[in-house]
């Protein structure tokens, strides 16, 4: 999957113009391009990093939407095993912005791990204050 990443080209300016005003600009909305292609291809294979342990592969599938505010489904399987799947229903924007934390975080390390946040949220061990919320529409 790292050549994957490696290989990603930019999303179409329309997309990306669409998700801006939902990032920080710097670093993140650079590389907003590329988290937007990356979502389009709706998968991802990876391995979750942990300190002192064996690293843990994953495959994490998620549904694919135009529109910043709309609901994605995201599942992550760990080691193959169907016991070890979790899913939760995500924004849009927000999804797309772990994306792009991963992929900061690939191009330092060449590995392909989400930040530890997404795993609070799909664990559901956030904290209150820490749980984004829906824009109105």
């Amino acid at each position: 999957m790292s050549s994957v990443l490696s290989q990603l080209q930019p999303a179409p300016k329309d997309q990306v113009t669409l998700f801006q005003p939902y990032l920080p600009a710097g670093t993140k909305r650079e590389i907003l391009p590329f988290a937007l292609s990356l979502y389009r291809m709706g998968n991802l294979e990876g391995e979750r990093y942990v300190d002192g342990g064996d690293s843990i592969p994953f495959v994490a599938t998620w549904n694919v939407s135009n529109l910043p505010a709309d609901l994605s489904r995201c599942q992550i399987q760990f080691e193959g095993n169907p016991d070890f799947t979790y899913d939760m229903v995500i924004v849009n924007f927000e999804f797309v912005s772990f994306l792009v934390d991963l992929l900061i975080h690939y191009k330092r390390s060449q590995k392909v791990d989400f930040p530890q946040e997404f795993y609070r949220r799909l664990l559901n061990i956030a904290t209150e204050e820490k749980k984004p919320t829906v824009p109105p529409a």
